[in-house]
């Protein structure tokens, strides 16, 4: 007898419950890009076979992950690495020519990634790293987080990728806006004190350990500390114009990345 079906048969009740009532769940239940006019109880219901049978999405990259050569020689390969905002980021449009390898899943938090990361990082044998994360974990994707279970991932991620000389680039938390009637729930979910927190840890954390911070965040914000309008229509994702802000932002962090960051 097969027990994994009906282990999970039995247990997707109990998800249904945890999720539902607020006061085990402790979040609430507003709206966020992912899933339209869902809300966030909704949105990780849907996941819950994701969560149940894959939780780092190994899935989505492994057959890509065996095809990729490995890198040849004197090949500055880069593996950006994060959510949806990289996930949706068609890097050959923007980097031309560059051997720069996408391993983003939409929806994704820092746990997740620190699952796959042997399979979408180090396995690559990349020379640098682009983290870009955090926004899901602040949002609650995959469970309250606070900024310091987000700052421990984030750390053991950098630390692994060391060990393997990965030179390592992390990126800023990005600014959220509420001008949209939709992006006022994922708005909501994302508190600008929680991202300007993490971004002062990932500043401080790459000066103290010899990585390299890519500040996105001052280059997307506005006067009123909201991510500009023109540059998103969601009030998260970048548009084609917030991503050509950041190509060579990325660019030139990944440059000082092979110049000055060494490695172990």
């Amino acid at each position: 007898m097969r027990l994994q079906p009906i282990i999970r048969i039995l247990l997707q009740p109990l998800f249904v419950i945890l999720l539902s009532v607020p006061a085990l769940a402790q979040q609430p239940a507003p709206a966020i890009p992912y899933s339209g006019s869902a809300g966030l109880d909704e949105y990780r219901m849907s996941r819950i076979a994701i969560y149940m049978d894959d939780f780092g999405q190994l899935a989505r990259y492994r057959e890509a992950n065996a095809a990729l050569a490995a890198p040849a020689p004197g090949e500055n390969r880069v593996v950006f690495i994060g959510d949806s905002i990289t996930d949706y980021w068609k890097l050959p449009n923007y980097f031309p020519g560059k051997p720069y390898i996408n391993r983003g899943i939409d929806g994704q938090t820092t746990p997740e990634m620190l699952v796959r990361f042997r399979q979408d990082v180090i396995d690559l044998h990349p020379k640098v790293l682009v983290l870009l994360a955090g926004t899901n974990d602040i949002a609650g994707v995959t469970g309250r987080a606070s900024n310091e279970d987000i700052e421990a991932n984030y750390a053991s991620m950098a630390e692994l990728a060391r060990a393997h000389g990965i030179r390592t680039v992390f990126a800023s938390v990005f600014p959220v806006n509420n001008y949209t009637h939709d992006s006022e729930e994922s708005f909501a979910l994302r508190p600008r004190d929680r991202i300007l927190g993490l971004n002062k840890w990932l500043r401080n954390y790459c000066a103290k350990n010899g990585f390299v911070y890519l500040d996105y965040f001052d280059a997307l914000v506005d006067e009123r500390g909201m991510l500009k309008r023109a540059l998103s229509d969601d009030g998260l994702h970048p548009t084609d114009a917030g991503y050509k802000i950041m190509a060579p932002l990325a660019e030139k962090a990944i440059q000082k990345a092979l110049a000055e960051n060494t490695g172990p």
